[in-house]
């Protein structure tokens, strides 16, 4: 991945999980536990969440597969990765965190249930090759779950903007001292596809049977699902 964004990650990581609770205003905790839902994942599973960021997803998905499940938190960015073991532990949960790649996974083919990322693959270099490995890990008929932010359209289109433009690079800026980093994020969701495009990158990939998409809040973010072919 990009030196530069894994340098700008490194800068507000320390920040990252406040600011991300303001800008939200804690929706994307709903989220989380939404993706984990559609994932289908139950007791005793294994799963992978790639660009774990401070482990908010790995965290879920350890509540949901217990003591008897297995959860791999990864990130490209040691700093980011850093605050998860901690958070994990605090949590009574026993979470494994490693520095990886999502477009380069060091790991066996069909080795999980269930691959996840959330709000990361707008940031790697390739989305198309991130799938790819997402779903050469995942056991025939697993599912690889990607939450990402969308643009929505309609009544909602004019306030997002809005509130994308001029608002979180303010109050981002002011809570981790980047403005430029919360610039670059909202640019990255408006560019990034979104609901049937990001189905169709699926389709492309030749790797799932099946895709959808869930639309959350009006098209902020989505949740993606696709099942691993056999």
């Amino acid at each position: 991945m990009s030196e530069k964004v894994r340098n700008m990650f490194a800068s507000i990581a320390d920040r990252y999980d406040i600011t991300n609770s303001v800008l939200s205003l804690g929706i994307h905790h709903l989220w989380r536990n939404k993706a984990v839902k559609l994932s289908k994942v139950s007791p005793g599973a294994r799963v992978l969440d790639c660009a774990t960021g401070t482990g908010d997803l790995a965290i879920t998905f350890k509540k949901k597969v217990g003591d008897s499940g297995y959860v791999l938190g990864t990130d490209f960015c040691d700093a980011m990765i850093a605050p998860a073991p901690a958070k994990a532990t605090k949590k009574g949960l026993e979470i494994d965190f490693e520095v990886a790649d999502a477009m380069n996974l060091p790991y066996e083919d069909n080795s999980f249930d269930v691959a996840s990322i959330s709000f990361g693959i707008r940031n790697v270099d390739d989305p198309l090759i991130c799938l790819k490995e997402m779903s050469r890990v995942v056991k025939p008929g697993g599912r690889v779950v990607v939450l990402e932010f969308g643009q929505p359209k309609g009544i909602m289109s004019w306030p997002y903007t809005f509130y994308s433009k001029y608002i979180i690079p303010s109050i981002g800026g002011l809570l981790t001292g980047n403005k430029e980093a919360y610039q670059y994020l909202p640019e990255t969701s408006a560019a990034f596809p979104a609901g049937e495009r990001f189905t169709d990158l699926m389709k492309q990939a030749g790797s799932f049977n099946s895709q959808e998409y869930h639309k959350l809040n009006g098209g902020i973010a989505y949740i993606y699902v696709g099942t691993v072919s056999e």
